[in-house]
């Protein structure tokens, strides 16, 4: 497992597409934390949610990063490296 996440050139810094996590919107679900993808700015839920809507993206799309949305948080996670990033570049 790399110590660093190699996909950093793929960051685009996007705006979120929504204020919640897209699917469970639609749904009409609830979510515990949003995840913000860094390639197309899709907001998806957290792993602790049940839905898991942001793995659930990574494995759609292979959009490897992903940043927290919560408020006073800082990281990153690349999935496809497995590697946090703390701060967020």
């Amino acid at each position: 497992m790399p110590e660093t996440c190699s996909h950093l050139d793929q960051i685009r810094h996007p705006s979120p597409s929504t204020d919640g996590c897209e699917e469970c919107l639609k749904m009409g679900d609830e979510w515990l934390h949003l995840r913000l993808c860094e390639i197309c700015g899709h907001v998806g839920c957290c792993d602790g949610s049940k839905n898991r809507h942001a793995t659930k993206h990574f494995r759609k799309t292979k959009h490897p990063i992903m940043r927290s949305l919560e408020p006073g948080e800082d990281w990153g996670w690349c999935y496809a490296d497995e590697v946090m990033m703390e701060p967020f570049p």
